[in-house]
């Protein structure tokens, strides 16, 4: 009887258990769906039985909690249903420039997509990816995706390093005003324009700040006068 009663609990136990793995086991988890351009552009907040979508760098997220600026008539409507990456940087937000495509971009303008996408990540919920330009079919990470996010993080770097070589330099005070315009000045030494030394490399752009020299720095190549300001005046109008 007694081992009668021992076998029946072991029975017992080991169904229980057996129960407890099945439901830990087929428990719902949360998943992420991959998305066709197609299924996407379904969620583009025209239906209010849908949520609103939106795609950055191939990430898809929820942003029905935006409603008011992602939904019909919304500010960042232009948004919604589409994967339009390039117009986070470009403003453009009308035609080709509501594309996923960021062919010509420079590491700064790459970086701040991808802050962006951060942005989303932190800020709304994650739901998926679309297949194609950053995302096969199999929901893995395509070259395009590797090659921007290089490209982002160099973009960072040579920031960094920008600023640092900048912090060699004290920039100018500068002021503006509707009435008198603007003004630069240095406390310490004489305003000069200088190029920005990696500028090119991280906009493809040329630039110039304002930067103060000392009287014998100012024989130094590229450093450019401001219009109208005498050779060694403190303070410049511009």
């Amino acid at each position: 009887m007694l081992k009668l009663q021992s076998r029946l609990v072991g029975i017992t136990i080991l169904v229980t258990f057996t129960a407890f793995l099945l439901s830990f086991w087929l428990k719902p988890r949360p998943s992420s769906r991959l998305f066709s351009v197609q299924e996407l552009a379904i969620y583009n907040g025209t239906n209010d039985r849908l949520p609103i979508l939106l795609g950055i760098l191939g990430s898809v997220f929820d942003v029905t909690k935006g409603k008011t600026h992602y939904g019909v008539g919304g500010a960042y409507n232009h948004f919604a249903g589409r994967d339009a990456s390039r117009a986070f940087v470009s403003g453009n937000f009308t035609g080709d420039g509501l594309t996923d495509s960021l062919h010509g971009l420079s590491s700064s303008e790459v970086k701040s997509i991808v802050e962006w996408r951060d942005f989303y990540f932190r800020t709304y919920k994650f739901v998926g990816r679309l297949v194609g330009y950053y995302y096969d079919s199999q929901g893995q990470p395509t070259k395009k995706l590797k090659g921007a996010e290089a490209k982002a993080a160099r973009g960072a770097q040579l920031l960094e390093q920008q600023k640092n070589e900048e912090n060699k330099l004290p920039s100018c005070n500068s002021r503006w005003s509707q009435n008198e315009g603007g003004e630069v000045w240095c406390d310490t030494g004489y305003p000069r324009l200088v190029q920005r030394p990696l500028e090119i490399a991280l906009t493809g752009k040329l630039s110039k700040r304002c930067a103060c020299f000392e009287e014998e720095q100012l024989d130094q190549p590229g450093l450019e006068v401001y219009e109208g300001c005498d050779y060694l005046a403190k303070t410049c109008r511009v």
